[in-house]
C-alpha cells in the first residue's frame, strides 16, 4: 500500500495529468467528426454525434472540477500556483485556472481568423471553401447576428462575475497582513516559530480559498456550456477543439521556454564587469 499512496500534492498533480491526457484523447475524436461533417455536408446524424461528443467534453470538465474541489479541501493553496504548471502558465493563472472571459476572446479570435481565410479564398476564386463543416453555421465565421448578440451579453455578465470573485480573493490576500497573523509575526522572538493561532487563521484562509476555487471552476464550466449552447454543433466542436489545442500548446510552449532558460547560463561577474566598462 505504501508504494501506491500519494501525498496531497502528488494526488493533485496526478489528477491534472489525467485531465491533460483526456484532453489529448478528445482532440482526434473532435477532428474525426468534424472531418466527417465536412464530407457529408450537413448530415443530421453527424450533428447528433457532435452534440453527444461536446456534451461528453463539458461533462469531462465538470467531473474534473469536482475532483479538484475535493482535493482542494485538503490543500487549496497548491492550485493558486501549481508546481506542475510552467512559470508561463502560472503567470497567466486566475483563481487556479483560466479566466472564463478568455473563452469569449477565443471565439472572437477564431471568428476573425476564419473570416479572413474565407475572404482570401473568395478573392482567389476558390469555390466550395468550408472551415470544418458545410451548410449554415459551418464555422465560427458564420456566426449570426443573433448568436453574436447572445455571446456579447454573456461576455459582459461573465466579466462582472469575474470582478466580484477577484475582489474576494484580493480581500483574502490582504488578510495575511492583518490580525492575528501580522501581530504574531511581529511579537515572536524567532521568525517562523510554529504557532497554533497562526495555524488556525491559515486553515480558515485555505478553506476560503478552496471555496473560491470551486466557485471559479463552476463559473468556468458554466461559461463553457453556455457558449456551446449558443453555437451550432459544428461551431461548438470547433470551439472546443481550439480551446483544447490552446491549453495543451501553452503548456508545451512553457516547457520549451523553461528548457531554453535552463540552458542559458548567466555569468554574473562578467555581466557586472561589462557594465563597469560601459
Amino acid at each position: 500500500m505504501g508504494s501506491s499512496s500519494k501525498n496531497i500534492e502528488q494526488a493533485q498533480e496526478s489528477c491534472y495529468l489525467e485531465w491533460m491526457s483526456l484532453q489529448s484523447e478528445r482532440i482526434p475524436e473532435l477532428k474525426q467528426l468534424l472531418a466527417q461533417r465536412q464530407s457529408q455536408h450537413g448530415d443530421k446524424d453527424n450533428d447528433d454525434k457532435l452534440r453527444e461528443l461536446t456534451g461528453k467534453i463539458i461533462g469531462d470538465f465538470k467531473e474534473y472540477a469536482g475532483k479538484r474541489a475535493s482535493l482542494a479541501r485538503r490543500c487549496s493553496s497548491n492550485y493558486y500556483a501549481p508546481s506542475w504548471n510552467t512559470p508561463l502558465e502560472n503567470a497567466l493563472i486566475w483563481m487556479g485556472g483560466c479566466r472564463p472571459s478568455s473563452f469569449f476572446r477565443l471565439v472572437y479570435a477564431l471568428c476573425g481568423s476564419q473570416t479572413e481565410i474565407r475572404v482570401t479564398q473568395f478573392l482567389r476564386n476558390i469555390d466550395g471553401y468550408e472551415s470544418s463543416g458545410g451548410g449554415g453555421g459551418a464555422s465560427l465565421s458564420d456566426l449570426s447576428a443573433e448568436q453574436l448578440a447572445k455571446i456579447n451579453v454573456l461576455h459582459v455578465k461573465i466579466i462582472d462575475e469575474e470582478e466580484k470573485m477577484t475582489k474576494k480573493i484580493s480581500s483574502l490576500q490582504e488578510d495575511a497582513a492583518d490580525i492575528p497573523i501580522a501581530t504574531v509575526a511581529y511579537e515572536v522572538e524567532h521568525v517562523g516559530v510554529p504557532n497554533t493561532v497562526v495555524d488556525q487563521a491559515l486553515d480558515k484562509q485555505e478553506e476560503a480559498m478552496a471555496s473560491l476555487l470551486a466557485e471559479a471552476d463552476h463559473l468556468r464550466v458554466d461559461t463553457l456550456a453556455k457558449i456551446v449552447e449558443i453555437l451550432s454543433p459544428v461551431q461548438g466542436a470547433d470551439f472546443l477543439l481550439a480551446g483544447k489545442k490552446l491549453h495543451l500548446s501553452m503548456h508545451e510552449w512553457g516547457c520549451m521556454r523553461d528548457s531554453r532558460r535552463r540552458e542559458h547560463m548567466v555569468d554574473a561577474e562578467g555581466d557586472a564587469g561589462r557594465e563597469e566598462v560601459k
